[in-house]
């Protein structure tokens, strides 16, 4: 009997955990598949037709890097950066990003 209830007491953890586990937060993947449908929206000429091609890649990449410099443009008591400061974190990140790349 003992056996059985550990065993039911197991099964209950284990359903628990499964069930943590798909109801968890979002993963750090998960903003930046986002970002990438953002960009994938902006992807229009000024004539209002789609992107494509060669154009459309050095959109997504100059997009894609400058999303990701935004997010990180705050300054030590996490405010965002505006301005001149906002400005030159954005050329810097952009460009030690391309060297990257």
């Amino acid at each position: 009997m003992k056996t059985k209830f550990v065993a039911f007491v197991a099964a209950l953890f284990a359903a628990n955990l499964a069930l943590a586990q798909a109801a968890a937060p979002e993963t750090p993947a998960a903003p930046a598949a986002s970002e990438a449908a953002s960009c994938e929206a902006k992807a229009v000429s000024s004539s209002g037709k789609p992107l494509a091609g060669a154009a459309k890649a050095s959109f997504m990449k100059k997009c894609e890097t400058s999303a990701g410099c935004a997010a990180k443009a705050v300054d030590k008591n996490g405010k965002p950066l505006a301005g001149a400061a906002k400005s030159s974190f954005m050329k810097k990140c952009e460009t030690d990003a391309a060297a990257k790349k």
